[in-house]
Order: structure tokens, then sequence, then C-alpha cells
């Protein structure tokens, strides 16, 4: 670069003139730097002595196998003591010797607190030891592989993949600050970047170790990071392209050793190229030190290139067959490692990756078969044999496989490459000779030829790769990423060491140099007074190398010479250097080695092939046979190196003249090296130095060795010669307020801590005050951590003494109290214990009184019963026979009485029989009479006719007989009667005779039983002994029968008791069960629940996502046409223009409004003579457009066909409504026919009536005046009113019709583009209306016609008929308002019937009521008081809607009559829906509502750019808008749009919803960081989508509205699909102020939440290194909480001053908690120093505050606090105990929100800040590990900031009526017109 070329004539001077020390002071230097806390002074070790003196200090001690043991001072040191008595980690005592001549000490330790810093030069002691161990604990310990050394960042391999290198991780060092930061590898990348940026000054990063230490994997995750962070600016990728370089250079370069399975064996320097946005245009790559001899030679498990074995795994592949490969065991330049296959790594998988980065960068197939056609003839010249012919001369045999197909391969002769293999031509003077060559000779001849062609090989593809990432546009900037080899040191060093290491020596001093300058401009910039650094270079040593007679000199010289030889060589060093120059020695034992003290180490090189590797001699004429090749590429290779250069023009790596590339050669390579030097030398901002530790394993040996060879101690004897330790003055007044007094403490920080400070440490050269710092030297930090912790300690004595004595005399008090409460109750227990006793004895007397009288009591009732027993049988046995004599006699008396009886009833029996039988007999008689009676009166009748005289004589005779019967019956019944009682009598008197003689029987007989009686008793006598006996024996069972049964009943009871403990477990157990399932179910219905949220916010967000996409290629589709526009100068075409109803998503597509118009017109004038593009990168944009083109006609084609199955499907809708809608138009057609019968009656009589009336003769009975008459005329006047009720029921009803075909054929006009010709049923419908309202017109136009000339022909008799009609007709309504009537009482009877249940219902809630405690009847009463007054309002809100939808429908119908009476008035009748007319309409007679504004803005079609320029381009957030109306834009643009909706113009709505749309997205492009402008208009743009809702007409949005507001609908468009196009704009409106928010609060959270010291006091500060971080002391440009909580109420008072509805106010808040969360909580993870037990409290109480502003604002619900979940988890775990298993368990539990990765991160990133905390063990962190695994979680550490959750727009109706708004005159909208 040009404005950096001064600088490079700088770095020669330093490195003449500057920092030369003699090799003299070389050791002096050393044991300085070695020593750093001695000082500079000869009395610098007193500090030491000091320490030493006190005991127990900790000393770092030589160690053997661990190179450092750490161990305790445990017996005071006394100066010239010359043993130290030591105690080791693992207790065993040592005594430790020193040194009698130098009488050094051991290192001191560092504080505990001190341990595990991020950066080394932060550790208060800065020696070897300190540094081994830091590392240790950082890889060990917290598993963290970067550490700072200053500007160093030093990296141990972990040999595993860690999930570090995420996006999400680029994303969180992307614009932090290098010390803010946890240290890595995208920390230097970022500082890099940012310098390149800031400074405008190129940038070098440089990595180098040892082999296997990751310098490859280092440097791609740092061209990664550029490739991330900053893109490419054109389409091409250039960023893939650099990472796809990558597979490519590591298969033709890299190679597996015993160290490393992927070793990277040369060195490359990349120039990544950037424009001036800083964005990846291309790169450039140089290789350095390519081991070409690993082409030829492998040893023991090793590997050849990977492209060898790829090359081989793919052997069988279609288009390799010609190269007849085979294994790799096959080929000798394969098989000498004896290990070919790498575990994990499939070749033929790595061959395609190969391929396709080939492809990606350009490189053609049959290029690639090239490539792989000259590898595959390396492999096969390996295998040519070569066999002596003699002592002198080599031969290959004829016809040798290998040869030929080499030659095949390559295209050349088998005789020209066979000889030459075996020959050589030596040329002199005069003549040239061809010789015959040994065997070995001829195999190193054969090698050199591979060797040779690799590299050939090697330097075309990077060429290739250099052209594939080069780029067309101008470069700006770059920067360098250097990945070279490390100082390297084996048992066997050559050539390739040699160079190796003399390249890191120049590395080395260009390091040292800056590390120096950094050193010195630090105290420049402070203004501290300083001296000279005194730092070991190593110029020496390159002056050594490369001056005049130096090494490489004598090596050219001796590769001139004829018989140069490596002995001669090696002489020529020893007499040149040995004496002179104190770096260079010769080993004791070789007379063929030399040995180098370079900067790392001494080295030993033997002399053997120096010169042949300087030399790299190739045959010549084996390089004409392949230049004569008939293969083009090969041909390519061998070019001249003119031809061949790479892109940057320097000159490809010859091999083994690698020192080419170390030491470049002025002429030719001059001006790369100067450019490199730039930036590696003066300009080294970030110098990352890698080495390797196995995982696990910390071998202290190769840390020590690579610590040494990659300068990481170097940087350290640097710091620690100067002022290592630097704070800040707050920051040593915060951490050291405890060594203060009050007094010392003043207002001014500086003078206080000068005035600690000379108080503290006496010797005044330990530190330097600077402007803003304090500078300490080396070992201070921890003298003062030693007095700040022995304050401390003192102060916790103090403490425990206090508490100790405190808890001692609460103990005693506590004990004494016990006593007293013992003594208390034990005497109480001893008084209950005595009253107990003598209430036992008392109680023992009364119960033996009681049980004694019970014994007796029992004795005489067993006595007693038994006696009673005894006479109870006694009795029954006399009774018994007392009976037996009574019963014989009562049976003989019953037997008589029932004898008699019986005989009595046989008696009555006979008796009534014997009448029965009379009765009949004289029944029969009588009939028998009676029949001769009859025949005798008919007789009797036939003379009674004669004789009528005899009838008076018969009745006479008749009655005489009647008494004569009476008075026999009479005798007969005084006869029967005497015959019974004589009978009776009779039987009596038999029935005693009969008892007196049974009498005499039984007096006889009981005189024969009294002897039997006798024995019968003695015989009871004996059977009740016999009983006595047995109911003993009885008794003496059932005693025990009833204790066995008690004895059961008690087991009965037992086993009862169990089963019913059993019962209840089992029961408990299944309502448990129940419970349980009822909880899972409610769980898993719950987790059901979630997931389907999820999968809708997941579905949500996924289509949100895909519109941001699409916008954003919408707008680069729009930029890439506006650029080919610009670059061809071509306007811009005209899109067609398509009707509203079409998808409305063409308007983002189609802008072809006249404002649209306007802005190209004025793009068109605009000078366009800008540079034309590159041809190739308009071709590209060119074929991207077509691309675009084609996608954009296929979803056309798509989404036409999709409109046409839509149409299809509406279509038959339509006809079934249509099939529906028939019944109803033909039952109206009737009843319309049925009147204008009607009608054609009425007219028909008043004819016939007019007729009679002109014929009558009698007119004067008519005349105007009679009564007649003036009846007549009333009857005329109802008829003619009842007439024009009939013609205007006539004219509804038809103009309903009309209506109804008005409304389907606008809705088939909205869905079909073209206009169609009504049919013939609607012009006659038409026509038919038309003269309807002629005659209604003209019956108004008379309504009082003259009644006199209507009777001139005697008419008015004739009316009546026509009234008798009308009668009729007003007799049917009324009927049918009867019916009502009737419906209506039943109705209210209903009503009544309900009130009473409700009554009966309320009834029995008062009498349930006052049966309940009091609060519980208010409760129940208000409860039902609730439920009533709710279901009242939804009836009422039922009929409300019910009256409000027959309004609407009855408006439209009257807005429809009225608009086509106006049509059919103008004779417009041909008209479609979308058009309107300018011709006046007339006026109808039709009641309008009301004819004031009617909440509509009328405007003319030429100002539409001007509204819409006024109300969104121009209109200014803050300032006019913020007086305004909340959403008063959104609302003047709806009011606009509904006129043009009123006059039915679809043209002019569509126009003005897209020019809304696209000012919109316009206003938001132009201005969309401005987080005021972009609120606003969301606000605006979600008022105006409610208003197309609200106004739409659907019911599900007019459920809140007004009646005037439904009137405001919309009435003949519907723009459902505008509404989905602005739902889409309000999205992308919201994702936009998200972006600007979160770019105002970025910078804010991490200082505010994490760096703030909120709670003054409580954190603590550690000391810093060379690094600085943030400060944690809020200075004046810092950010802190307050800070945040301002842009909060920011944000929120913004978006409600705005009108934003509140539910999207609460998301975003919850997305604004987001962000704060997850970028505090990314830091957290990413910073050690932040991971403490202080830093915990800070963030809870931060996090509380932040609560405490949501309750505050009553957002509470909005889901925000759950965002800080994660972050409050962390804080809390931070503070936790983290001991033991319980401890484990509680973090488990309480860390549900935080992934695994995470809560392990936090445990190995926790810090202590005081000595009283204690570190997290690794063992409870494997708990913890151990636990968490079957976690199912993503392996991502850090949150996604980027995460926007999905946004909803809940539908928010306003209250506010359209008529009401007032527009200000400040919008300069005056053209428009209130309607």
């Amino acid at each position: 670069m040009e404005d950096t070329k001064p600088e490079e004539t700088n770095v020669e001077e330093q490195k003449d003139e500057e920092n030369k020390i003699c090799p003299e002071k070389l050791e002096e230097a050393k044991l300085k730097a070695k020593y750093p806390h001695l000082g500079n002074k000869p009395g610098g070790s007193d500090l030491l002595r000091k320490r030493l003196q006190k005991g127990y200090a900790r000393v770092w001690i030589p160690d053997v196998e661990e190179v450092w043991k750490s161990a305790e001072l445990t017996k005071d040191y006394r100066h010239g003591d010359g043993v130290l008595q030591l105690q080791l980690e693992d207790g065993k005592e040592l005594e430790y010797k020193l040194d009698p001549k130098t009488n050094n000490l051991p290192h001191l330790r560092n504080p505990d607190i001190l341990v595990g810093e991020n950066d080394l030069t932060a550790l208060s002691y800065l020696h070897e030891p300190a540094v081994l161990h830091n590392l240790k604990v950082r890889f060990m310990d917290s598993k963290l592989i970067y550490t700072y050394c200053g500007i160093v960042l030093v990296a141990i391999n972990p040999y595993e993949t860690l999930p570090i290198y995420g996006t999400d991780i680029i994303n969180a060092y992307s614009g932090q600050n290098m010390g803010d930061m946890d240290p890595h590898i995208f920390a230097v990348a970022e500082e890099a970047y940012k310098q390149m940026a800031r400074d405008e000054r190129n940038q070098s990063i440089i990595v180098s170790g040892e082999s296997g230490a990751g310098k490859t994997v280092s440097a791609k995750y740092a061209m990664r990071y550029f490739a991330t962070v900053s893109g490419s600016a054109s389409e091409a990728n250039v960023e893939e392209k650099v990472l796809a370089s990558n597979p490519i250079m590591e298969s033709i370069g890299n190679a597996k050793t015993t160290r490393n399975d992927n070793s990277s064996r040369f060195g490359k320097y990349i120039e990544i190229g950037f424009d001036k946005k800083y964005h990846i245009i291309g790169a450039n790559m140089r290789t350095y030190l390519l081991e070409k001899s690993r082409v030829v030679f492998q040893a023991d498990e090793e590997r050849n290139y990977h492209i060898f074995y790829q090359l081989c795994a793919s052997g069988h592949l279609p288009e390799f067959k010609a190269l007849k490969l085979g294994k790799a065991d096959d080929f000798h330049y394969t098989k000498q490692g004896r290990n070919p296959v790498i575990d994990g790594i499939d070749d033929a998988k790595e061959m395609s990756t190969t391929r396709n980065a080939f492809t990606l960068l350009g490189v053609n197939e049959s290029y690639q078969l090239g490539l792989f056609q000259i590898l595959a003839s390396i492999l096969h010249l390996g295998n040519v044999e070569v066999k002596d012919r003699d002592s002198d001369s080599s031969i290959i045999p004829p016809n040798n496989g290998h040869l030929s197909v080499f030659c095949e391969l390559m295209g050349v002769t088998y005789q020209d490459m066979s000889h030459w293999l075996c020959h050589k031509k030596l040329k002199t003077a005069t003549e040239t000779y061809i010789k015959p060559i040994p065997k070995l000779q001829a195999i190193n001849a054969r090698d050199a030829l591979a060797k040779h062609i690799y590299a050939k090989l090697f330097n075309w593809i990077v060429d290739h790769v250099n052209k594939a990432l080069h780029s067309s546009v101008k470069q700006h900037s770059f920067i360098g990423v250097l990945d070279i080899y490390g100082f390297e040191t084996f048992e066997i060093n050559s050539f390739e060491q040699f160079c190796i290491n003399y390249a890191n020596e120049k590395l080395q001093q260009q390091f040292n140099m800056h590390v120096f300058k950094l050193e010195q401009e630090e105290y420049m910039r402070e203004q501290i007074p300083w001296t000279l650094i005194d730092f070991y270079d190593n110029q020496p040593c390159i002056n050594l190398i490369e001056a005049k007679m130096g090494i490489l000199d004598l090596l050219d010289e001796e590769c001139k010479m004829p018989k140069g030889s490596d002995d001669s060589w090696a002489q020529k060093l020893y007499n040149t250097h040995l004496k002179t120059c104190a770096l260079f020695e010769k080993p004791r034992m070789s007379n063929k080695a030399f040995i180098i003290q370079h900067f790392a180490d001494k080295v030993e090189y033997q002399c053997d092939g120096f010169l042949e590797k300087n030399k790299d001699t190739v045959n010549e004429e084996q390089i004409h046979v392949l230049k004569a090749s008939k293969f083009d590429l090969l041909v390519e290779l061998f070019q001249d190196e003119e031809k061949a250069r790479s892109p940057t023009g320097a000159v490809p790596a010859t091999g083994g003249r690698t020192r080419l590339s170390v030491k470049p050669d002025k002429n030719k390579g001059g001006q790369a090296s100067k450019e490199h030097k730039k930036t590696v030398g003066l300009q080294v901002k970030d110098y990352p130095r890698l080495f390797s530790l196995l995982f696990g394993v910390f071998d202290p040996k190769r840390a020590v060795q690579q610590l040494r060879a990659c300068g990481v101690l170097e940087t350290i004897r640097i710091s620690a010669a100067g002022f290592p330790s630097r704070w800040t003055y707050q920051e040593f007044f915060s951490r050291y307020r405890v060594l203060m007094k009050q007094k010392d403490v003043l207002t001014d920080r500086k003078m206080t801590c000068k005035n600690v400070l000379e108080k503290l440490v006496q010797d005044q050269d330990k530190y330097q005050f600077g402007k803003t710092k304090i500078f300490f030297r080396a070992g201070q930090v921890a003298y003062l951590e030693k007095l700040r912790a022995d304050k401390l300690r003192a102060a916790c004595i103090r403490i425990q003494k206090t508490i100790r004595c405190w808890l001692a005399r609460k103990k005693y008090l506590r004990m004494k109290h016990a006593a007293t409460t013992i003594q208390r109750y034990v005497r109480g227990y001893q008084a209950r214990c005595l009253a107990k006793f003598l209430r036992r004895t008392r109680a023992a007397i009364v119960i033996q009184k009681y049980q004694r009288m019970y014994v007796q009591r029992t004795c005489y009732k067993r006595k007693q019963a038994a006696a009673l027993v005894m006479q109870c049988i006694l009795r029954a046995y006399m009774a018994r026979q007392l009976y037996k004599l009574l019963r014989e006699h009562k049976t003989i008396i019953i037997q008589k009485m029932v004898r008699g009886w019986l005989a009595r009833q046989w008696y009555k029996r006979t008796l009534k029989a014997i009448v029965y039988l009379q009765c009949c007999i004289r029944r029969m008689r009588a009939k028998r009479e009676l029949k001769k009676l009859k025949i005798e009166a008919r007789s009797v009748e036939h003379f009674k006719k004669l004789n009528i005289g005899m009838e008076n004589k018969i009745m006479q005779l008749q009655r005489r007989i009647d008494d004569q019967n009476k008075d026999n019956r009479a005798l007969s019944e005084r006869l029967n009667s005497l015959e019974n009682s004589h009978a009776a009598e009779s039987e009596r008197l038999r029935v005693e005779l009969t008892r007196l003689r049974g009498a005499e029987e039984d007096a006889k007989n009981n005189a024969n039983k009294v002897t039997s009686l006798l024995e019968e008793l003695e015989r009871l006598r004996k059977d009740l002994q016999n009983t006595q006996k047995e109911k003993k024996a009885i008794e003496d069972w059932a005693k025990t029968y009833q204790e066995e049964m008690e004895k059961m009943i008690s087991e009965l009871k037992e086993q009862n008791h169990l089963l019913k403990n059993e019962k209840n477990d089992l029961n408990r157990l299944i309502q448990e069960q129940g419970q349980q399932w009822t909880e899972k179910m409610q769980r898993a219905l719950k987790e059901e629940t979630q997931q389907l949220e999820y999968d809708l916010n997941e579905e949500r967000s996924r289509y949100q996502n895909l519109l941001t996409e699409h916008l954003r290629l919408e707008e680069k589709y729009d930029d890439l046409k506006e650029e080919i526009t610009f670059a061809v100068n071509v306007p811009k075409p005209g899109h067609r223009r398509t009707d509203s109803t079409h998808s409305s998503n063409e308007s983002e597509y189609t802008y072809n409004s006249e404002f649209a118009e306007s802005e190209e017109g004025t793009r068109g004038g605009e000078d366009v003579s800008k540079a034309i593009l590159d041809m190739s990168l308009f071709l590209k944009l060119q074929k991207r457009v077509s691309e675009l083109e084609q996608e954009k006609q296929s979803l056309q084609n798509e989404l036409d066909r999709r409109e046409e199955q839509f149409q299809r499907a509406r279509a038959r809708d339509d006809e079934e409504h249509k099939k529906a809608r028939s019944a109803e138009l033909e039952y109206e057609s009737l009843k319309r026919q049925e009147l204008e019968s009607e009608n054609k009656k009425l007219k028909h009589d008043l004819n016939e009536m007019r007729q009679s009336l002109r014929g009558s003769a009698e007119a004067g009975s008519a005349a105007p005046g009679s009564p007649a008459y003036t009846v007549l005329l009333d009857q005329l006047n109802a008829s003619n009113e009842e007439l024009e009720v009939r013609k205007e029921e006539v004219l509804i009803l038809r103009s309903q019709l009309v209506s109804q075909r008005e409304a389907m054929q606008h809705k088939e006009t909205m869905t079909e583009p073209l206009p169609y010709i009504e049919d013939v049923q609607k012009l006659t419908d038409a026509k038919e209306i038309s003269q309807a309202y002629m005659g209604l017109k003209e019956t108004n136009r008379s309504p009082f016609p003259d009644y006199h000339k209507l009777n001139e022909d005697g008419e008015l008799w004739l009316v009546y008929e026509g009234l008798k009609e009308t009668n009729r007709l007003l007799e049917s309504q009324l009927q049918a308002q009867r019916r009502s009537h009737e419906n209506e009482v039943e109705v209210l009877r209903g009503e009544l019937q309900s009130v009473k249940e409700d009554n009966n219902r309320q009834q029995q809630l008062l009498a349930q009521n006052l049966q309940l405690p009091p609060e519980a009847r208010i409760e129940a009463s208000l409860q039902h008081e609730i439920t009533r007054l709710t279901n009242e309002n939804l009836d009422l809100m039922e009929q409300l809607e019910k009256q409000d939808k027959t309004v609407r429908k009855l408006k439209k119908q009257l807005k429809v009559f009225a608009k086509k009476i106006n049509d059919l008035e103008g004779g417009q009748m041909d008209v479609s829906p979308g058009q309107t007319t300018d011709e006046p309409v007339h006026p109808v007679n039709i009641p309008r509502r009301e004819k004031d504004f009617q909440g509509m803005l009328e405007y003319k079609k030429e100002d539409e750019l001007k509204l819409v320029k006024n109300l969104i381009l121009e209109l200014k957030p803050r300032g006019v808008a913020v007086n305004l109306i909340p959403g008063l834009p959104a609302y003047v643009l709806f009011m606009c749009l509904r006129h043009a909706d009123y006059i039915n113009d679809d043209q002019k709505v569509r126009s003005l919803l897209t020019s809304i749309i696209n000012s919109i997205k316009k206003i938001l492009k132009k201005r969309g960081d401005d987080f005021e402008t972009v609120s606003f208009w969301l606000s605006n743009t979600c008022r105006f989508l409610h208003c197309l809702k609200q106004y739409s007409g659907d019911e599900q949005f007019m459920k809140h509205n007004t009646s005037k507001q439904n009137d405001h609908c919309l009435s003949n468009f519907d723009l459902a699909e505008y509404r989905q196009v602005l739902s889409d704009l309000a999205i992308q409106i919201y994702q936009q102020l998200i972006k600007c928010m979160e770019n105002i609060l970025q910078p804010m959270i991490v200082s505010g939440m994490l760096e703030h010291e909120t709670i003054q006091g409580v954190s603590g500060v550690k000391p810093t290194g060379l690094r600085k971080r943030t400060s944690s002391i809020a200075d004046e440009g810092t950010y802190t909480l307050d800070s945040i909580i301002r842009q909060l109420n920011s944000f929120h008072s913004i978006m409600c001053q705005h009108g934003t509805d509140p539910e999207l106010i609460k998301q975003v808040v919850k997305q604004q908690f987001y962000i704060i969360g997850a970028v505090t909580l990314n830091n957290l993870l990413l910073r050690k120093d932040m991971c403490s037990w202080s830093k915990g409290m800070q963030i809870r109480y931060n996090v509380s505050q932040l609560e405490e502003w949501l309750r505050d604002k009553n957002l509470m619900t909005c889901g925000a606090k759950e965002t800080l979940e994660p972050l409050i988890q962390a804080a809390q775990l931070l503070q936790v105990k983290k001991k033991t298993d319980e401890d484990a368990e509680a973090i488990c539990s309480m860390c549900n929100s935080l992934s695994t990765a995470q809560i392990v991160k936090v445990l190995n990133l926790y810090t202590p800040v005081n000595a009283f905390e204690e570190r997290v063990s690794v063992l409870f962190i494997r708990t913890i590990q151990t636990r968490l695994r079957d976690r199912k979680e993503s392996p991502q550490l850090l949150m996604d900031t980027k995460v926007i959750y999905p946004v909803t727009f809940p539908f928010n109706p306003s209250s506010l009526a359209l008529e009401t708004i007032q527009i200000p005159s400040s919008l300069n909208v005056g053209f428009l017109t209130r309607v």
C-alpha cells in the first residue's frame, strides 16, 4: 500500500540500530527476565525475602517429571540460610538447597484469586511456573483452551470438537472489544477486522505452532469469521470460494504425522481482500516451505499427502479406470509409513469433497482429470524399479509396466524417459558428454523428478486458486492470515528445520519489536516516566544466519563449488563463526553438525544433505522430455517462470530452495516482501500463538517446550521488565478500600490512591501514576492482595470473636432457661405422680366395695332365678293336669253346642230349599194362570166391547178373591210358626238328655284315671332331675361356646379392621391413581395444548421468516433491476392494470399509479452517467433477472390456475344458491301477480261504476252535497289511499327483486374480470319498475283529485262494490292482527310461565341461602345475581344483533333501490356496476335518515399523489404528527377509501391502496432506522387494517360497532385480500421495529446488566492484564441499568403516544426483554470475570428492577418475565451452594430453563472474587453432567439473539366515529372534501 511505504524503511532502520545488545550481556538479560520480581535494582530481592521470612509462603521448585512443583514454606527463612524447609502438596516434607553461588530463591506462587486469569500478564508474579500453572488450571479445570498473554493468544489443542465455533458464537463476538470477552480466536479476528475498518490499515494474523497444534484449523476459523461477519459484495459468493479453497489445499498440502492426522506440510499466507464497505471481494494465497521430501519418503506411522490416498480410494470410478490405480499399499510412495488408513476418515468421500471444491473454484472437469492423471503418474513413477548394470551404471528393465503407464499418462516416449532416468548430460566449454549414473543416483534422480513434478503441480493449483479468488473490483484493504510452522526441534534436525527456525527467528524479532512498541505507547499515553526496557533481541542470531559470510552465504558459496560437500561446508562454518559468535557452537562428538542458540532453545543441525537439498537438482534432460509431452497440462506446468507467475507477482517456491520464501530475492520478491513485512512486522495487532497439549493429559514438559518455542515467555519477560499490572484509579479504590481509613478517603480518587500507596508501598519505584491508571511492577499486586487478605482476615477474626461470644452467651442463656424449665417440669411431674397414687388407692377401695357387692348380688340373683324356674316348672305341670281334667268336660259342651248349631243350620237350609221349591212351583202355577188369564183377557176384551157393564162386576169379584187369598196366607203362616216352635223344644229336650248320659260316663272314667295320674307325677319328677343335669351341662357348654364366640368375634373384628384398613388403602390408592391419571391427563392435555401453541407459533414464525426473506429478495430484485436499467439505459416498462379483485400480492410488484410514474419520471430525469458494469457481472445479473422473471411467471401461472379453480368452485356455489333462491323468487312473483290482479280488479270495478253512473238518469240523487254523495266520497278517499298503499307495496317488492338480482350480478362482476350483458328478464323487470315508478309519481303529483268530476257520470254508486272488496281486505287484515295478538298473548303467557319458574327458582335459592352461613349466603347471592345479569346481557345482545342485521339489510335495500331508480330515470339502464356517470341524479321521494357528514372524504384522481405525499412521505412523527389523534393518517386514508367504495370506482380503490402500501414501504426504506418513524407507521398500518376489518360488513368484526358505525360499512368491494397484504406489511414493519430497537438496546445491555455495579461495594474488582476490560465502575460515557430503563420508558411512551394496540405493545416488550436476557446470558457465558457470587447478586437485583418496571406498566402478563428465566436461573446458579450431591440435585431441578452445556459452562467459569470463596470442583461438575445426561435438548451453548417471536395483530375496533374526526390544517390536505 502506498500510505505505508515509509513505515517499511523504519523497520529496516530499527532492525539495524535499535534494541541491540552485546552477546556478553545475553545471560544477564535472561537472568533478569527469569526473576522479574527482584526488580532492576541491586536490592530488589528484599520483597521476596520478606515474604519468605514470614513463613507459610508458597513457592515453585523445579522437578524432573512435572517441571515445576508447588510447595509451602514450613519454617521461616533467615538471610544466609542455605536450605529451605518445604512441604509439598501431597504432604511430603522436603529440604530444598539453595545454589551457594547465586543464592537465588525459588519463584513465589500467585494468590489463588489470580489463578485462572484470562490474561497471563494479569498475574502478579510473571514467570514460567506461574504461566504453566495458569494454563493448566484453565485447561484441566475450566475446560478453556484459549488464554491471552498480552497481545498473544495462546491456544491448547483439545483434540476434540468443542461447541464454541458456531454462528451464535460469531455473532456474540462481533462488534465486541478484544478484552471484553473471554479469549477466543474470534476475538482476535474481530480485533483485526475492526482495526482495519477503523484505522484503514492492513492487518495480519500470525498462526504458529508445532505440528498438531491446530494452526490450520485456527486459520480456517479466522477466515470463517471474516466470511460470516463481512459477507461478499457481489453475487459470486467469494467467501464461499475462500472457504472452499481449504479442502483443496488440505488434500495437496496436508498429511498424517505421528502427532497430527491432518498436519499442514507447508506454510501459507492468505490475503483476504475487502472493498470500501469492508465486504470480502477476493483473496490471494502465497505458500512457503512445502515439504517435498514427503512425496518420496514417509516415516513410520506417517502418510504421504492426502490426495494420493483419495485417488487410490476412488480408483474404481469409471473416469479413473484409465489411471490404472490400485490400493495405496501397491505403491512405493504411499506404503512406506505402513499405515495408509486414518481412523474415521473416508478417503473416497474426501475425494468427492475435493472435486466439488475444484468445481466451485472454476476448475472444469477436464482440468481435474488432468491433475489426477499427473498425480497417478507420480505414483507409478515411484514404482519404477532401477537395477545395477555395473558399479557405475544402472538400467531400467525393458517393458517396465509402471514406467509404461507413467509415459502413457504423461504423453512422453518410453525410450527417452527410461534413458534419462539412468543417464545424465555433462557440459564443458567445448563438448557435451552423456554419462551413466549408478543405481543410487538414479533412484535419487527419479525421486527428485517426482518431487519436482509435484512442486510444479502444487504451484499450478495455487495459481488457479488465486485466479478463482481474484476480483476485478479494486481492493481497498486486506487482512493477512499467516499459517506457518512453529519452532521445531527433533532428535535429527536437517535443512527443513533450519529454514523453519530461521523464519520463526524473523517473526519473533518483528513480534518483540511490536510488543516493545506497544509498551512504550502505553507509557507515553499515560505520561509516566519510563526508561528503555532492556529485552532479549535475537538480531545476533539472525545476523549469524543471513548476514554477509553467514550460514546461508557460506551454503550458497559451497553449492557453487565443483567439489563442494557437506563436510567442507561444516569446516568453513567452524572456522568462520566458532570463535567470533557466542550463539554458534560445535558439538563435542561430531564434525558434521553445528548448534545455534535460537530464541527458544539450542538446536543441533546435521550437515548431511544440506547442499543437496539447497541445490534441489533435477536432470535437465528429464525436464526437456516432459516439455515435449503431448499432454497440454503437463506442458503448461513447465513453462517459463515469467508465464507461470501467480497473480500476485511472487515467484512460486521451487522446492528445496526454500530460503527464497524466507529471505526473498531483492529483485524478484521485493514488493511482496515489503507488503508482507508491513502487515506482519509493524502492524501486527493480533498475534495468535498455538501449541499442542493432549486433552486430559497435561504434559508439562511439552507445554514448557512450546511456551519457550512460541515466544510466549519472551512476551512475559518484556511485560515483566516494565509495569505489567495496571489499575484504573476507581478500580484500585474499589478493590483496596478496606486498606484505607476514613480520613484517607478524599473526593479526588487520584489523590486518595496516591496517599494510600505511599503508606502501603515504601519503594516508589514499584509503581507509577499515569493519567488514568496506576502501573505496578511485578509482584506488587500480590503484595497488595496479601495486605488486603490480612486485613480481611483480621476483620474476620474480630467478627468471629464477637459472634462466638454472642453465640456462647446465647448458648449459656438457653442452657439456663432450659435447666429451670426442666426443674419446673420435674417437680410438676412428681406432684402429679403423688396425686395419681392417692387417687388410685381410693379408687381401689371403691372398686373392691363394688366388686364384692356385685359378687353377692350375682349369687343372690342366681339362686332367685333357680327358685323361680322350679316354681315355674311345677306350676306348669299342675296347670297341665288341671287342663287335662277340664278338657273332657268342656269338649262335650263344645260338641253339644256345635252339633246343635249344625242341626239348626241344616234345618234352615232345608226350610229355605222347601220355600224356594214352593216359590218355584207357585211361580210356575202363576205363569200358567197368567197365561190363562191373558187368554181370558183377550176374550174378556172381546166381551167388553160386547158387554160394557160386565167390567165392574169382574173387578169386584177379583177384589174379593184377593182378600180371601190374604186370609189363607195368614193362617198358613201361623201354622208354620207353631210347628217350628214345637220342633225346637223337642230338639232341646233330646240334647239335654244326651248330655246327662255323657256326664255319667265321664264320672266313671275319672275314677279310673286317678291312679294313672299319680304314676305320671312320679315319672315327671325323674324327668325334672334329668333336665336339671342337662341344663347344667348345657350352661357349661354355652359358657365355653360364648368364650369361643367372643374370641372368634374379636378375631373377626380384627380381620374386619384389617380389611377396612386395606379397603381404605385401596380406596386411597384408587383415588391417588385416579388423581394421578387426572393430573397426567391434564398434564398431557396441557402439554398437547402447549405443543399445539408451539407449533402454531413455529408456523407463524416460519411464515413471517418466509415473508421477510420474500421482502428481502424483492428489494434485491428491485435493486438489480434498477442497476440493469441504469446500465443499459432502458426505460422501465409499465405494468398492466388488472382488476382489483385479483390477488393483492400483485400490488407489491405492479406499482403503476401516477405516483410511481412520477417517481420513475423523476428518476429518468436524473443523471445516469455511471460507469458501465463489468460485462461478466452484467451477464450474471441478467441471468439472475431472467431466472427471477421465470420464477415470477411460474408463480403467476400457478396463481391463475388456482384462481380458475376458485372461480369454478364459486360458480358451482352460485348455481346452487340460485336454485335455492328460485323458490323464494317464484313465491314473491306469485304474490306480486296476486296484488297486480287485485289492482286490475279494482280498476275494472271502478270503470264499471263509471259506466253505470254515466248511464243513470237520476243525477239529482248523486248531486254534490247530498248524504249519499258524501258517503261515497269518503269511501272513495279511503279506497284511493288503500290503492296507493298497494302500489307502494308492489313497488317495494319489485325493488327487492331487482336489488337481489343486482347484488348477485355485482358479486359476479367482482369475481369476473369482464362485464357481461344483462339478461332479458332483468330488462323486463327494469321496464316494469320504471312504469310502476312513473305511475307512483303521477299519483303523488295529484294527491287530492276533483271528485265532483268523478260523479259526473254517476260513477260513485259503482264505487260501492269496490269498497266491499276493500272491507273484505280490511277484515282479513283485522284477522291477521287478531292472530298476531293471540300470538303475542301466547308469548306473554310463556313469559309469565317463565317468570313463575324464575320466581319458584328464586324461592328455592332463597330457602337454600337461608340455610347457609352469612358469608356464603352473600357470595351465593352475588354469584346468582352475576349469572342473571350475564344471561340478560346475552339476550339483549342477541336482540340487538338481530335488530342491527335487519336495519343494515333494509338500508342496503333502500340504497340499491334509490340508486337503481336514479339510473332508470337518467336512462342509464346498461351501465355496469363498476362505472359511474356525471349526469345529474333526479331526486327520488324515498326518505333518507341523514344528510349530514357521512364519514367520507372525496378527492380527485389527480390529487392522489399529493394525498400520499402529504400524509405518508412528508409527515414527520416528531412535530406535526405528535399532536394528532392517534392513527389520524389511517382514519383519513380510510375515509378516502370509503368514498371510492361509495362511488363504486374499483380503479380508484385499487390505485389508492397500492399507493398507500408502496409509500409506506418507501418511507420505511428511507427512514427504517428511526424508531419513532417505524413505530408511527406500525401503529397507523394496524389502525388502517383494523378499519378495513371493522367496516368490512363481516359479522365477526361488527359486534362492537355502533349503529352509526355499521352505516359506514363498505358496500361495494370486498377487500379481504388487501387486508392480508396489509397484515404482511405490518409484520414487516414490526420486524423492522424490533431490529431498530435491538440496535438501540444492544450497546446498553452488557454495560447496564453486567458491568455496571448497581449495588455499590458488592462486586470485587480483579486485577486486569494488558488486554484491558471494560471497567465495572460506571464512568460518564458508560451505560447503566437506569439507562436501559429510561430507554424502555422511551420506547413505551412513544408507542403509547402513537396509539399502538396494547396487545402489540405487550409483544414488543416481550421481544425487548428476550433480547436483554439473551444478550446478557450470552455475555455471561463468554466472560469468566463475570461468573462470581457477587455478580449473581447484581444480576438478580437488575432483573428485579426490570420486573418492577413491568409492574409499573401493567405488563406482567405479557410473558416478558418468562423470557428472563434463563438469566435468573444462571444468576441463582452463581449464588447457590455447589458442593454436595444434594446441591447437585437442587441445581438440576432449579435450572430447567438452562441447557446442560450452559449449566456446565457457568460452573466451569465460576471464579471466586475474594479469597474466602471456593472454586467448583471437577467432581461436582461431573456429577451435574451425569444427572443431566438424559435431558433432550439442543447442544447449542448460546441463545439465539436473532430470534423474533411470531407477531399477531388481534382485532381492536375503534370507538371513534368517522363523522366526528376533524382534520387539522397542518396536514396540508385542504383539497379533500367532506361528504
